[in-house]
């Protein structure tokens, strides 16, 4: 099938310009041409007067966490599970999303699925399970629990691996990647979604930081941590770690050490706002909704303290459940404290390094998939537009092929 995009501005995301207008030709699944007149086609799009860009790429996503009523997650069956999730995915392509990292969590049947063309979704690329310490981030059980016979045991669920010591957090690393994580993804500091670890403790040592590091690199890949302290920062791009996703506490000096490493942060303000404002009537506890606060607050401070020190930024959300629908929204508050140029340079050149897909997305040019957002107004005049994607969006298109999407309300 032969699909041509014809008469819109197209968007150079090496240059972060619109270079002018053209027909962009995908064939196949892939782009193949760019030409100045429109050659035949199965489809033509006309986009006369609007901005052709790749699709969006969210390096922070959760399709595992479908509500933010934890109770429910901890009762749903996997039939349950599956459609909840097979929802998100849909939706999120909706929203331009054609690419996305998910950070935890067992996603190997939506992306089988939407593989085979049984679901419309998104590109996956995922860390697997969240590989967490006993009271860590990742350790979401309540309820007494039996001591461990000795330190290498594991435990899992379809959310993360809990393990405790240099042997135990290797043998995750190696579960991990033997069962298709494109990367890994572990805790170094406390969390807003549990209730057991508190804001500012630092999780796992040097030693077992480095086991997981060692692990990726092994198989050519990285690693991923969740952070926020400045403390739980500096140890994890010490040892290695390339992605800080949040880092909402990050100080000068951890940012100047994720500079120094060549570390990349991910910050994630949309969920943030999205808890404290539905959490409550969302069932999110109220432990949650008070450390939410916390980051929520550091925000935009994180953003302007990582960008004084040179600390390369991506582009994620880190919604749950219900509020996905507000993903978007990563746009306009980035935007309070960002130019809209530094924002797509997180979203397409930064995001694509970080999902492994280079050259393949975030790009419009030949060999890339065909996966394009048409926008009705100028992202780089007004990227707060992009907010609201059903009146933003007049097109979406994943490897040529248009995606169903909602009417926007009137």
């Amino acid at each position: 099938m032969r699909t041509v995009i014809e008469n819109g501005t197209l968007f150079d995301t090496e240059s972060l310009s619109f270079t002018g207008e053209a027909a962009l030709v995908i064939e196949d699944g892939l782009i193949i041409d760019i030409v100045p007149k429109a050659p035949a086609a199965d489809l033509k799009i006309d986009a006369r007067g609007q901005y052709v860009m790749p699709g969006f790429i969210d390096a922070h996503i959760h399709l595992r966490l479908a509500t933010m009523d934890f109770r429910k997650l901890s009762q749903w069956s996997e039939v349950e599970f599956g459609l909840h999730m097979a929802r998100l995915a849909t939706e999120t392509l909706q929203r331009g999303f054609t690419t996305v990292r998910d950070l935890g969590g067992d996603v190997e049947g939506i992306i089988r699925a939407i593989r085979s063309g049984v679901l419309e979704g998104p590109r996956i690329t995922r860390a697997g399970r969240m590989i967490s310490q006993t009271g860590g981030h990742g350790d979401a059980e309540g309820g007494a629990r039996p001591v461990p016979d000795c330190a290498c045991q594991m435990r899992h669920t379809a959310f993360g691996i809990v393990a405790d010591g240099v042997d135990a957090v290797r043998k995750a690393a190696r579960h991990n990647l033997r069962d298709g994580s494109d990367f890994l993804k572990i805790h170094v500091s406390g969390g807003v979604a549990t209730p057991s670890d508190p804001l500012d403790c630092t999780q796992y040592t040097a030693d077992e930081i480095a086991a997981v590091v060692a692990e990726a690199r092994n198989r050519r890949t990285y690693v991923a941590a969740h952070a926020y302290t400045p403390e739980a920062i500096a140890l994890a791009v010490e040892e290695g770690v390339h992605s800080i996703e949040h880092g909402n506490l990050i100080d000068r000096a951890a940012a100047e050490a994720m500079t120094r490493k060549g570390a990349v942060m991910v910050p994630t303000l949309a969920t943030y706002e999205a808890m404290f404002e539905f959490g409550a009537a969302l069932g999110l506890p109220a432990v949650n909704r008070e450390k939410n606060k916390a980051v929520y607050d550091a925000g935009l401070a994180s953003l302007e303290i990582a960008r004084a020190a040179g600390v390369t930024l991506g582009f994620g959300t880190d919604l749950i459940g219900e509020t996905q629908s507000r993903q978007n929204r990563e746009f306009a508050i980035r935007a309070e404290v960002e130019p809209a140029r530094d924002i797509l340079r997180a979203l397409y050149q930064v995001n694509a390094k970080l999902c492994r897909l280079e050259g393949k997305v975030g790009t419009l040019k030949p060999g890339a998939f065909g996966d394009v957002v048409i926008a009705r107004q100028n992202p780089l005049e007004n990227i707060h537009a992009l907010a609201e994607p059903e009146t933003a969006l007049s097109h979406v298109l994943k490897g040529g092929k248009p995606v169903a999407r909602p009417a926007a309300e009137t």
